[in-house]
């Protein structure tokens, strides 16, 4: 990316939602030159399939898939199924963030039905106080699900998983979710405005 003619540089920002928040998070914390990341929904552990980069091996968080629960309209609802990132079996799954150079954002819909993204940005924050950096920023979006994308997309509340191959239920109030996209975006870029053009943001969000 450095090496692209339309990317100024010196370093780069990273934008990563659901599983891509947390390879961005792995990228973020073991790649150099990154100085902002933003994760909209993110685990703060590795999911699904194991990590591999260089000699080291970060294995998945797993699940129980005996806990997913179905909705009244027959969609999988699967927030409930990821083992605990802070319980010792899955300590090696958990990304080593406090390594990262530059700071994060994390966007969360405090009614995403994927997964515990606010409990998981709480871990990334008391994790990255322990090592002595400074906390993430965390914008928490209420009645807002999994899927929060640039403004005037339709809320996707729910659609076929591409891994599971099944409907899968995603959270969030359309009204409320519609408001979030808008001031979630701004925020974003406010935040790679900061950390990657030095100015500072205008605009900081009411809801």
């Amino acid at each position: 990316m450095l090496q692209h003619p339309k990317v100024k540089g010196p370093s780069v920002g990273l934008l990563g939602f659901s599983k891509g928040g947390d390879l961005c998070l792995s990228m973020a914390s073991l790649l150099k030159n990154i100085t902002a990341t933003v994760l909209i929904n993110a685990c703060v552990a590795n999911t699904i399939v194991p990590l591999y980069y260089k000699d080291m091996v970060v294995p998945d968080l797993g699940s129980d898939p005996t806990k997913q629960k179905t909705t009244e309209s027959g969609l999988l609802d699967l927030v409930d199924i990821w083992n605990n990132p802070l319980e010792k079996p899955n300590h090696q799954s958990v990304i080593p963030l406090e390594k990262a150079q530059g700071p994060f954002l994390f966007i969360v819909g405090m009614d995403d039905h994927n997964w515990k993204s606010g409990y998981y940005a709480h871990i990334a924050c008391e994790r990255l106080q322990a090592h002595g950096k400074d906390r993430a920023q965390v914008i928490y979006y209420p009645e807002t699900g999994h899927c929060i994308d640039p403004p005037y997309f339709p809320p996707s509340r729910a659609s076929v998983h591409a891994l599971l191959g099944e409907a899968v239920f995603y959270g969030g109030e359309p009204r409320a979710h519609s408001r979030a996209q808008v001031d979630a975006w701004q925020q974003i870029q406010a935040f790679f405005q900061k950390y990657l053009n030095d100015e500072e943001p205008v605009k900081h969000s009411k809801l």
